[in-house]
């Protein structure tokens, strides 16, 4: 899912944290956004459940945390260099 605003997507600039998959096929992402106060986090955290559920996950659950809080140190030099920032 591409951050609407950046054009990056949210695996690459760093804003998963972590991803359970069980063995009923059940999936629990914990991710973060850039800034609290996004106007666009129910749109990405709906995007993100909707892209895993046309993959074939049925039962996604995103958790939406600040804590660690998210820093530009955890996005993949791809991203890095995407932004001119590598």
């Amino acid at each position: 899912m591409m951050d609407p605003e950046i054009g990056i997507n949210v695996w690459d600039l760093g804003l998963i944290y972590g991803v359970e998959v069980d063995e009923a096929n059940r999936v629990n992402i914990k991710m973060t956004l850039t800034v609290p106060g996004c106007p666009l986090a129910a749109y990405i955290v709906q995007t993100v459940k909707l892209k895993l559920q046309e993959a074939g996950f049925h039962d996604v659950d995103v958790e939406l945390v600040w804590e660690p809080r998210w820093t530009p140190e955890r996005m993949s030099d791809k991203a890095k260099e995407m932004l001119g920032w590598k």
